[in-house]
C-alpha cells in the first residue's frame, strides 16, 4: 500500500484552494443589489396599481401575452390559439413545462381563475369581462373564451404590460376575494419570492427560479425567453435619493431605478456608471380626484382645478431639466397614434379668473380638499405642494396630509369621508403604455363602484369606451378617442401635468439591461 505524506496532502489541499481563488465565479452566488422607488409593503400586484407592487409581481408571475419592445403583443405561457369563423370564440393551449413555484403543474383552471380575479380589479379587464359570455377549461392545458359579439382588443387585453398586469397565479390563490390581499406568493416565474427574508422597510429578496422554462425566443421588451442570469436580487430600501446614488458610486448597490433627475449629471460623469432610459415611452404626471364626495362629486369644482393648473410648475417642481419632460396637454401620450388635445386647449394655463368663476357657479361652500402628499418618492414629492398652492389662487381651501407613498396607497383605497381618514386627491404618474388609449386609462374607467380610487361614474364616458374597444378601424378609433378626451374635460375623471423620461443608473459590470415599458431583471448579468 503506497502511503501519503502529510505534507503532501496539505500541500495538495493548499493547491485546490489557491485554484477555487482563481475560479470564484464557478462557485460562488452572484447577487445583484438594486434601490428601486418605493419601499415593498404590498405584495398583491391585483389589488393594487402600485407600480412597486406591479414590478413584484414581474418577478415573482406570468402572464399569458406580453408587449415586446414595438409594443405587439407575443405569447408568453400560451402555446398556441384561435379565432372561430364567426370571431366569437377564442381558444388558448399553453405551452408545455408550466409550474408553479411549490413544484404542481400551472393548468388551464388556475389561468381562468386568475382572468376573473385580475378582471374585476383591472379597467381593460372589465371592459373585456363585459363582451364575455363565457370562460372555461376544456381540458388541462386548454380554456376558451365565449364573446357575446367580436371584440377587437382580446389579445391586447390579455397581453397588457401595463399595471394592472393580467398575472396568472395557482386557483387557490386567484380565487381570493378580488378586494382581499392575496398573502401566499407563489408563482411561476422566472424568480421566487423569499417571503421569509422580507423586511419591508429593509429589503425584499428573490432567487432564481431554477426550475423555469423560458421561451426559445430572444427577449424583447416584456416577451420572449425570460433568462435569468444571477442567482439572487435583493431590493434595498433607501428611503433618502442622495443616499442611493452614493451608495451606487461606492459599489455598494449595482442599479437604481430612478434617480432623481437634480442627480443625474454627477452620475454621468462617473466613468463606472451606466444610464439608460430603459421605458422610452417615458412616464405621464396625474392629477386624481375622488368623485365620491365633496368638493369634487360637483363637476364644476373639477373643472376649476383643471383652469388653475399649468403643466409648467409641475414639470420643473420635480423633473426640473426640460432635456427630461415635455408638456402635453393629450390624455394619451404626445406622439402616440391617438394624442389629441381636444376638449384642453383652453385648461391647465393657471387661468384663476375662470377658475374663480366656476367655484362660484358650483356655489363652493370652502370646504376644505384633503390632498395626499407622498414624501419618500423623488418624482412624486414636490408635486403635491405645487398644486396646493394653484388651487388656493383659485379660492380652493387645501388640507394638505404628507405620508410615504405606501400609506397612501392604502389610504385611497378608502371610500371614507376626506375628514374622517379618506382623501379629496392625490397626485401619481403612469408609464405611457398605460394610457395609450381610452380602454387601457385606468383613470378613463368611468364605471363607478368598479372604477379605480376616485370613482368616477358617467354613462357617456362608458358608452365612448365601449364603442372604441368594439372599433377595428382605425380612424374610426382615433374618432372615439377625440371624443373620449372632451368628454373627459366636461366630467373630469382626473387631469394630466406633463410627460417626462426617468433614466435608470447602474454599474458598468451590469449588462443586458432590457428596454421595456418598466425595469425587468431577467437577461441583466453582473460581471
Amino acid at each position: 500500500m503506497r502511503i501519503i505524506s502529510a505534507r503532501r496532502v496539505r500541500r495538495s489541499l493548499l493547491w485546490l484552494a489557491a485554484s477555487l481563488l482563481l475560479i470564484p465565479s464557478a462557485f460562488a452566488e452572484t447577487t445583484l443589489k438594486v434601490a428601486l422607488h418605493s419601499d415593498l409593503k404590498i405584495i398583491d400586484p391585483i389589488w393594487t396599481t402600485a407600480l412597486i407592487s406591479t414590478h413584484h409581481g414581474m418577478m415573482v408571475y406570468d402572464t399569458l401575452f406580453s408587449l415586446d419592445e414595438q409594443l405587439t403583443v407575443q405569447p408568453q405561457m400560451v402555446d398556441k390559439w384561435s379565432l372561430s369563423e364567426d370571431k366569437l370564440t377564442w381558444t388558448f393551449t399553453l405551452r408545455d413545462g408550466l409550474e408553479w413555484h411549490d413544484g404542481q403543474p400551472v393548468t388551464a383552471e388556475d389561468c381562468v381563475a386568475s382572468i376573473k380575479r385580475w378582471s374585476a380589479r383591472d379597467g381593460m379587464g372589465q371592459k373585456l369581462m363585459s363582451f364575455v359570455a363565457d370562460i372555461k377549461p376544456t381540458d388541462a392545458r386548454t380554456f376558451f373564451m365565449r364573446m357575446k359579439e367580436p371584440y377587437g382588443l382580446v389579445l391586447a387585453t390579455l397581453g397588457k404590460s401595463t399595471s394592472n398586469f393580467p398575472f396568472m397565479m395557482p386557483k387557490r390563490v386567484a380565487d381570493t376575494d378580488p378586494g382581499t390581499q392575496i398573502t401566499d406568493p407563489v408563482g411561476s416565474g422566472p424568480f421566487i419570492f423569499k417571503k421569509e427574508e422580507w423586511k419591508p422597510g429593509e429589503k425584499a429578496v428573490y432567487v432564481k427560479n431554477l426550475k423555469y422554462k423560458p421561451r426559445a425566443e430572444p427577449p424583447s421588451g416584456f416577451a420572449g425567453g425570460k433568462v435569468v442570469k444571477v442567482d439572487r436580487v435583493e431590493w434595498i430600501w433607501i428611503a433618502d435619493p442622495q443616499t442611493q446614488v452614493n451608495a451606487l458610486l461606492n459599489g455598494e448597490i449595482d442599479f437604481i431605478e430612478a434617480p432623481p433627475h437634480d442627480l443625474i449629471p454627477l452620475l454621468a460623469r462617473d466613468p463606472n456608471i451606466k444610464l439608460l432610459v430603459v421605458a422610452p415611452m417615458g412616464r405621464q404626471y396625474a392629477f386624481r380626484f375622488n368623485v365620491l364626495h365633496k368638493p369634487f362629486d360637483n363637476a364644476k369644482v373639477r373643472q376649476a382645478v383643471a383652469y388653475a393648473l399649468n403643466q409648467k410648475d409641475f414639470l420643473n417642481s420635480t423633473i426640473g431639466d426640460a432635456e427630461y419632460y415635455v408638456t402635453c396637454k393629450s390624455l394619451y401620450p404626445c406622439g402616440s397614434p391617438l394624442a389629441t388635445t381636444k376638449g384642453w386647449d383652453d385648461k391647465i394655463e393657471s387661468n384663476f379668473v375662470k377658475a374663480k368663476t366656476l367655484l362660484q357657479e358650483a356655489g363652493y361652500d370652502d370646504t376644505p380638499v384633503v390632498l395626499m402628499q407622498s414624501t419618500d418618492i423623488a418624482s412624486l414629492s414636490n408635486l403635491a405642494p405645487v398644486a396646493k398652492s394653484l388651487m388656493e389662487k383659485a379660492g380652493l381651501k387645501v388640507d394638505l396630509q404628507a405620508m410615504d407613498w405606501q400609506t397612501l396607497v392604502a389610504r385611497r383605497a378608502k371610500k371614507d369621508l376626506p375628514n374622517a381618514g379618506g382623501w379629496s386627491a392625490y397626485l401619481t404618474s403612469w408609464g405611457g403604455v398605460d394610457v395609450l388609449d381610452p380602454v387601457a386609462t385606468n383613470f378613463l374607467n368611468a364605471s363607478c363602484e368598479k372604477a379605480t380610487f376616485g370613482w368616477p361614474c358617467d354613462r357617456e364616458l362608458e358608452r365612448l369606451r365601449d364603442a372604441f374597444a368594439k372599433e377595428t378601424d382605425p380612424a374610426k378609433q382615433k374618432s372615439i378617442a377625440e371624443a373620449v378626451s372632451v368628454r373627459a374635460s366636461e366630467y373630469q375623471t382626473h387631469v394630466v401635468l406633463g410627460q417626462y423620461l426617468q433614466p435608470s443608473a447602474f454599474r458598468k459590470n451590469i449588462e443586458g439591461v432590457l428596454v421595456a415599458s418598466n425595469v425587468a431583471f431577467w437577461n441583466i448579468e453582473k460581471k
